[in-house]
């Protein structure tokens, strides 16, 4: 398990009394809501910030995994004689 870290942070008493009644009506310790809190809103907060989504970006490299389609109009194009004009 990672070392934990300390966080000291000063909070209104109105604050600290709705945070305990929550946690309480959940049956969590105040630590652990307040942390489950916080991590859920930088999680919100970081997904709004980044410009590639994981799905995305795993949508991308399954893409780039799939074998190129042939495209036709090209390969017609590249048959067809060419001509060359002089000005």
């Amino acid at each position: 398990m990672a070392t934990a870290t300390r966080l000291n942070f000063r909070v209104r008493p109105d604050t600290e009394q709705r945070l305990r009644a929550a946690a309480a009506a959940c049956d969590e310790s105040l630590t652990d809501f307040v942390i489950a809190a916080a991590e859920e809103r930088a999680d919100e907060v970081l997904a709004t910030h980044t410009l590639v989504t994981a799905d995305y970006f795993d949508r991308l490299l399954a893409a780039l995994d799939e074998p190129a389609e042939p495209n036709k109009a090209l390969r017609k194009a590249a048959r067809r004689p060419r001509q060359f004009s002089q000005s």
